[in-house]
């Protein structure tokens, strides 16, 4: 099914403006390898078109492909509204006081816009929802990770849990079904990056990447699986994921780091479609989604500065493959 662009009533081509900050891994890189990373599967030539035509900075310049770019600075982009593949639009709150939102991610559901999604994200949800709160979410999670996922309300509560997770005073653990037995525990400790292969969003094991550091040990045995509990000490862009594969247990139904990148790029061109195939479905160990739960957050309050723990259980979906099992 081709993707064209969306129209207002009129029939007019709807315009949207997205601002794309700059994150500390990608400070120095060239402007078009920055938004070919950040916008998807674009080639080079319609990447340079997308800057002279939809790119501007902060002070109304367009840039030249070749600018550096700088963590924290701000890409504008304006591009026409596209198509958006169907997700899902609720989300229950776990707790919430006059600093904090703590939300039950659904799988499936972006938290920023793309190049494929605008109107079905999180941050448009939450706009939605909270239309007169200046709502900040203060990490990230995967679109097909599910769980737990902290939100400030306020700018101050914002600058305090950013830095609590900047400085790793936040607790965080994960619910994982892999693949195979692993060990009862052991503690991953690889570095990784971001690889120059054809989806440009692969991570990988690297000895030039940053740090990162992952406990894990399992919960629950089965006859080829395992449920495993996941304790990222560092917060690396797909870092269990990545992290998990690397020692031969790949998350089950994980596209990209179990099925390989080949079908993870089929995947994404069939879901800007009539969804999953059968043959991709099966690949991808039955599970639309990967098998990977936000669990838990242990995090100091930005008002007490006590600790607090929220808990999301594993979600239906997840519960019901398990039984199979």
């Amino acid at each position: 099914m081709s993707r064209v662009a969306a129209a207002d009533a009129d029939g007019a081509v709807e315009i949207i403006s997205l601002r794309i900050e700059v994150p500390r891994e990608c400070d120095g890189w060239r402007l078009d390898h920055f938004l070919k990373r950040r916008i998807g599967r674009l080639s080079r030539t319609r990447i340079q078109d997308i800057i002279a035509t939809q790119v501007t900075l902060s002070d109304g310049r367009r840039p030249r492909s070749s600018a550096s770019v700088h963590a924290g600075q701000i890409i504008h982009l304006d591009r026409p509204a596209p198509i958006e593949p169907e997700v899902p639009r609720h989300f229950d709150v776990i707790y919430e006081d006059a600093d904090v939102l703590a939300i039950e991610k659904p799988a499936g559901l972006p938290m920023h816009p793309t190049a494929k999604f605008y109107r079905n994200t999180l941050t448009a949800l939450l706009r939605e929802r909270y239309p007169d709160e200046p709502l900040q979410i203060a990490h990230r999670i995967d679109r097909e990770t599910s769980g737990v996922l902290l939100i400030a309300r306020t700018p101050s509560a914002a600058s305090w849990l950013k830095r609590a997770f900047a400085r790793r005073a936040v607790d965080k653990s994960y619910l994982a079904l892999v693949k195979g037995q692993p060990p009862d525990e052991g503690v991953i400790d690889q570095p990784i990056k971001l690889l120059d292969t054809p989806s440009h969003v692969m991570m990988g094991p690297a000895s030039d990447g940053l740090k990162a550091v992952t406990r894990f040990r399992v919960v629950q045995r089965f006859a080829a699986h395992a449920l495993c509990a996941a304790h990222p000490e560092t917060g690396r862009q797909h870092q269990i994921r990545v992290h998990l594969a690397a020692i031969g247990h790949a998350i089950v139904g994980d596209k990209l780091y179990g099925a390989g990148e080949r079908f993870f790029m089929r995947s994404c061109d069939e879901e800007s479609g009539d969804g999953l195939s059968d043959e991709l479905l099966a690949l991808f160990d039955g599970l639309p989604r990967h098998a990977l739960h936000a669990h838990r957050l242990t995090f100091p309050h930005p008002r007490t500065r006590a600790p607090m723990t929220i808990e999301s259980p594993l979600p239906p979906d997840l519960v019901a493959y398990v039984a199979r099992l």
